[in-house]
């Protein structure tokens, strides 16, 4: 698998190069070249913001067709709480029901996982060994933000697997050992409110591999089940094992209001993320044992792969969370099934120079260069900013002359001297 693979992808045929999209870019990962947009992979962290802001729908998830169930002999459906808050005064055990009728054999609820995480990092928090502020790793997009942007602070990440990859895991093994089959029968299955879940389904951090075969999108699962749901009134069975602690996660503040003994925070949309961040690494922020990290506003039900309003989400997980009010179920966990297995490197991202000296000179020419750009930060010149584009011309992406500012001065320039030569 490609170390780059990315959910979220261009239709350049679409793209209409109105740089919206370069504007709203938390990572500075879009370009606007040839009046087309274009994603620098190294730098994206799949949030989908471009995504939501596309006027013309040129930016788009990548995610498996529902039809790629049929593959496996056996198949479970992970809903991740975010899609309950699709629907209004939902009877969780009817909507799991629907999933039955779509065709899924078996519900396994990502919640129980949450519900395992609450409980392990309550256990860590007690523990004088830790690096804190803990940072929340449940995020894959804000966990590859720490790689790329702030990799001192890689130590401070929660060192759990978030609850989709253990709950992924327990459900295919132990139904192909309840089975008698092999997990490779087994298709495990995300509905998931977010593109940045494909892609560590496809390129997992911390773990050596995901045990996801796929992810559906909410939206895709919400328009498959509607033509029956509406006419489902009962489900013949209580089989949905959510509390009010795990349907909590879907929004923001709800993985840290678990944190009961602990002075936590929670931060939402990750342009805020990014803020909260930068303060930390300047010792800004003191007395926080967690920090709950978010990449879409609201949390999970702000997903750009969900089909209701944000706020109203949030309204119906708050309903949902007064309804469920139960103890978690008791789940046997070994470490090795929670915590992380490998180490969280930080990553190389672009590179000025083949060596520390000619990345020294390159560096220089980048500063003299952003000090002659007139840093409005525009985006006419196809750069999110005057930094990026003198970065971009330095590295022979772009031209000096791609700053409209700097091309009105050569055109002046040019008919004064013009007017010169006639006279």
């Amino acid at each position: 698998m490609d170390k780059y693979f990315h959910s979220v992808t261009l239709d350049k045929d679409l793209c209409k190069g109105c740089t919206n999209c370069l504007k709203h870019c938390p990572t500075e990962a879009i370009r606007i070249r040839n009046s087309k947009a274009k994603i620098i992979k190294e730098l994206c962290i799949d949030c989908g913001e471009c995504i939501r802001i596309c006027p013309y729908h040129a930016k788009k998830a990548i995610t498996d067709e529902y039809e790629k169930i049929f593959d496996y002999k056996y198949k479970i459906a992970l809903p991740a709480p975010a899609f309950y808050a699709q629907y209004n005064d939902v009877n969780i055990e009817i909507l799991l029901y629907a999933l039955k009728l779509l065709g899924f054999d078996e519900i396994r609820e990502i919640t129980v996982g949450a519900d395992i995480v609450s409980a392990k990092t309550n256990e860590l928090l007690s523990s004088n060994n830790i690096e804190k502020p803990l940072i929340s790793s449940s995020c894959p997009a804000i966990v590859r933000l720490i790689k790329i942007r702030f990799p001192s602070l890689i130590p401070n990440i929660l060192p759990f697997q978030s609850p989709l990859d253990i709950i992924a895991k327990k459900a295919k093994f132990e139904t192909a050992e309840k089975l008698s089959i092999s997990h490779k029968d087994v298709g495990v299955f995300f509905i998931s409110p977010c593109a940045a879940k494909v892609t560590s389904s496809k390129v997992p951090i911390g773990i050596p591999e995901s045990y996801v075969d796929g992810v559906i999108s909410i939206a895709k699962i919400v328009q498959e089940i509607a033509p029956f749901y509406s006419k489902l009134t009962e489900s013949g069975d209580d089989f949905s094992q959510s509390t009010a602690s795990g349907i909590g996660w879907a929004k923001s503040g709800g993985e840290s209001h678990e944190l009961h003994s602990f002075n936590s925070i929670a931060v939402d949309g990750v342009k805020n993320v990014i803020k909260l961040l930068e303060d930390l690494e300047d010792d800004k922020i003191t007395d926080i044992d967690f920090i709950e990290c978010c990449a879409c506003t609201g949390g999970c039900v702000g997903g750009p792969l969900t089909v209701n309003n944000t706020y109203v989400s949030q309204a119906n997980i708050r309903k949902l969370i007064k309804k469920y009010q139960r103890e978690p179920s008791c789940f046997n966990c070994n470490e090795e099934d929670v915590s992380l297995s490998l180490s969280i490197e930080r990553d190389t991202i672009l590179k000025l120079g083949s060596n520390m000296s000619e990345s020294i000179k390159m560096m220089e020419a980048i500063d003299k260069l952003a000090k002659k750009l007139p840093g409005l930060d525009c985006g006419s010149c196809g750069a999110p900013s005057c930094s990026a584009l003198a970065e971009d011309v330095v590295k022979g992406y772009a031209k000096e002359s791609d700053c409209i500012f700097i091309y009105k001065e050569k055109l002046k320039t040019f008919m004064n001297e013009m007017n010169l030569l006639k006279e």
